[in-house]
């Protein structure tokens, strides 16, 4: 015999919001760091390494402060994805 649970998530309106920011701010991050990875292996033959975009993401939070209302925890997860294959 299997049992089965189903949940259901109620966010309050902040933390709907938070949940939104924070998609929205990996999404960027993975496209971003994509195109960058895709220019240095065309230019190079060799990707950007896992510490490399860690660097260039703290120096785009200083840039892009709205990257700051996340948790960073997340966006440093969405490099990781960038980096293994699918």
């Amino acid at each position: 015999m299997h049992k089965a649970f189903r949940f259901r998530l109620r966010p309050a309106t902040e933390q709907r919001i938070l949940i939104h920011k924070s998609i929205g701010c990996s999404r960027f991050v993975f496209n971003h760091f994509l195109r960058k990875w895709n220019e240095s292996y065309q230019e190079t033959g060799k990707g950007l390494s896992y510490p490399k975009c860690s660097q260039l993401l703290t120096a785009k939070k200083r840039e892009l402060t709205w990257l700051k209302e996340v948790d960073s925890t997340s966006l440093q997860n969405t490099l990781k994805h960038l980096k293994t294959p699918s």
